[in-house]
């Protein structure tokens, strides 16, 4: 009986084995199946899978295009970025190995808190940048102590670089890091330090600057980590700009402009530091590259705020586009502190508002010829029409008064131009009509955008009956239209406009357009504002009178001792009237008011008057006397422009100025505190 259940058993145990036995070899059989499937019938297919993760595609940054001035001077160009990384996985105490750095070159302890946090947050072996623009001399120093340096490595990237700095910003422009808002799929634009156009030129021509990537293949690892990097396919580089602008020209501006009345002295100077040493710390700010501004009292004073245009009446090409106070867009590029943000949104002066195209102001005087123009266009009056100034005019119930208290006497229309008679003007708005106004100022160029390559212009404001009706629910006044006449009222103007409507009035009444950027090829003639050519004459006959008569109101800024005549208008563009308790108290002079309180101060002109070929704009914010301040502005920068004009310098090469020193002071300038009676 035992030995039959020792036989069944051993019969069963066979039999497991033979099962487990088949299933073993038929696992093995499908492997093998498996495996030579993998390796000889599906090879190919895998091998590329393999090759695809092995090796990732990476993007070249493109080399940005640059910006020129029209004599080929670089306004915005590229240049090397030497920045130094830290690698964590190569380093075993990170915060050791910074300090160590801190040692042979400076870091801020907000970089290297900042490091430390992206250690954090980023995988081992993921490059941190610690410093960047850095010099040469800097590099050295790390390149001597990298076997101390454990992780640290020097990397050489490209850098936006602004040679001009401040003197130029509101024409070039910025560019600055991508924000999340700005992404949009272009990988392009996920590139580490890639930079973007964030105003000025910059942002305008963004994409053609921008240029085409370039590409690579990396080798990396399972991780992800790079194992090599394989030679690749160059980018191509953004287009190059070439501006209308002079720098040497736009430099000067932008100084003269600043310095107004004031005298400059070097910081060293005696006047200079007894100026200073009664400021508290954080007010000697206001020193300028070295020098500082001082008053007709000795006293430190900023720049001015405000803005220049020179225009070539011909061709429409701007060579000064100046507003001051301006920025320096390296810092943008860099990355602004909070602090140094704040400063520039809290600056009275407003540094990052271009004046010259987005500062609306009342044009005041200089909008006299407009009104002249009108006049005579219409027939309502000639250049013999006369009106006596007794100092005021009745209208209504209202009275109306000039500048000049007790009047000018009887003037006709070029005498009330070079005297600037308030009178007379009323009396021809009053004959012409606000409709035939604005039909004028309109042809002039004012109450619309001018389409200059910027961003940002404002159109200004060329009020009608409608407009009145439309914006404010009111019928317009008779008075409206009378102060319209001296530019007050709801007008308001654009230094780029004032130049632009002078252009207009000194080329004959060409319909020509402002231009920032230099054409290549042929250039359209521009079309004719069909104004008669007599009535332009008389406009243009006050205006040389305004300078160069013997009752101009600009007769003082008449230049000296040059070949041309110079002709303009002043205008005073009325911030405030002083009230009567201000008088009472003491107040009776528009400088006796806050900075913010006083009058504008304009003057518009072109040179030379007997054969037209640059006009200007200059408004100075709050800056009083159009004839003290303003105007000798306007002489000098347009003196300046006609000692670099090649039409008129010997040996000048074609195509642009003669090559001077960008620093070199207008000899024929008069210092304009001297001018100051």
């Amino acid at each position: 009986m035992k030995r039959v259940i020792d036989q069944d058993q051993e019969r069963t145990f066979t039999r497991r084995a033979l099962i487990l036995g088949g299933g073993k070899l038929a696992l093995l059989g499908a492997l093998v199946s498996r495996l030579y499937y993998l390796q000889i019938v599906d090879a190919d297919r895998y091998r590329t899978l393999s090759e695809d993760n092995q090796f990732n595609l990476e993007l070249l940054a493109p080399i940005r295009g640059r910006i020129f001035d029209r004599n080929g001077l670089a306004l915005a160009d590229n240049q090397d970025n030497f920045r130094i990384e830290i690698v964590k996985e190569q380093t075993s105490d990170p915060s050791e190995t910074l300090r160590a750095l801190g040692t042979v070159i400076e870091i801020s302890k907000y970089d290297v808190t900042r490091v430390l946090r992206e250690m954090r947050r980023k995988r081992n072996f993921v490059p941190i940048t610690v410093v960047e623009n850095l010099t040469r001399e800097d590099i050295s120093r790390v390149a001597v102590n990298t076997p101390y340096l454990p992780g640290v490595r020097i990397e050489v990237g490209r850098t936006r670089r602004y040679p001009h700095a401040d003197k130029i910003a509101h024409v070039t422009g910025y560019v600055a890091a991508v924000s999340d808002s700005e992404l949009t799929g272009d990988p392009v634009l996920e590139l580490p330090d890639f930079r973007i156009g964030k105003a000025g030129m910059e942002k305008l021509f963004d994409e053609d600057m921008r240029g085409q990537a370039g590409q690579r293949q990396v080798e990396v690892n399972a991780l992800g980590r790079i194992i090599r990097k394989l030679p690749g396919q160059e980018g191509q580089p953004g287009r190059d700009m070439t501006l209308t602008i002079d720098m040497r020209l736009q430099e000067f501006t932008s100084k003269r402009l600043a310095r107004a009345n004031a005298r400059e002295v070097p910081l060293d100077h005696p006047d200079a530091v007894a100026a200073l040493a009664g400021l508290a710390e954080e007010e000697r700010s206001i020193t300028v590259d070295d020098t500082v501004y001082l008053d007709k009292k000795g006293k430190a004073v900023p720049g001015e705020s405000g803005a220049a245009v020179i225009m070539d009446v011909h061709s429409g090409e701007v060579l000064t586009l100046s507003s001051v106070p301006a920025y320096d867009p390296n810092g943008f590029n860099k990355g602004l502190s909070a602090r140094d943000w704040e400063d520039l949104l809290s600056n009275p002066r407003s540094p990052l508002t271009n004046k010259a195209i987005a500062g609306q102001y009342p044009p005041g005087s200089t909008f006299k010829m407009v009104v002249a123009l009108a006049a005579l266009e219409a027939g309502l009056a000639g250049p013999g029409t006369e009106v006596n100034c007794i100092g005021h005019m009745e209208l209504g119930k209202g009275r109306f008064h000039c500048w000049k208290k007790w009047g000018h006497g009887t003037l006709n229309m070029v005498q009330a131009l070079e005297q600037s008679c308030d009178i007379y003007f009323y009396e021809m708005a009053k004959r012409v009509g606000i409709h035939r106004i604005q039909a004028m100022a309109r042809r002039m160029g004012l109450g619309e955008r001018t389409q200059v390559e910027l961003n940002g212009e404002r159109r200004g404001l060329v009020p009608s009956k409608e407009w009145k009706l439309a914006t404010r629910g009111e019928r317009w006044q008779l008075g409206e239209t009378v102060i319209s006449g001296i530019g007050q009222g709801f007008l308001l103007a654009t230094p780029l406009q004032l130049a632009l409507m002078t252009a207009r009035l000194a080329n004959g009444g060409v319909l020509v357009k402002p231009t920032l950027v230099r054409e290549q090829g042929e250039i359209q003639e521009p079309a004719s504002l069909k104004i008669n050519p007599a009535s332009l004459k008389v406009v243009l006959e006050g205006m040389n009178a305004v300078v160069n008569g013997a009752r101009g109101t600009a007769k003082k800024a008449a230049p000296k001792g040059v070949d041309y005549k110079l002709a303009g208008k002043t205008g005073t563009a009325q911030v405030r009237r002083i009230t009567r308790s201000e008088r009472l108290s003491g107040v009776v002079k528009n400088e006796d008011l806050p900075w913010r309180e006083r009058d504008h101060a304009l003057f518009v002109a072109f040179a030379p008057y007997d054969a037209p070929r640059y006009a200007t704009a200059v408004v100075i914010e709050h800056g009083g006397s159009a004839s003290r301040v303003a105007a000798p502005i306007a002489r000098d920068i347009l003196a300046e422009t006609m000692r670099l004009d090649p039409s008129r310098t010997a040996g000048a090469r074609a195509g642009g100025p003669e090559a001077t020193n960008p620093n070199a002071t207008n000899p024929n300038a008069v210092d304009p505190a001297a001018a100051v009676s």
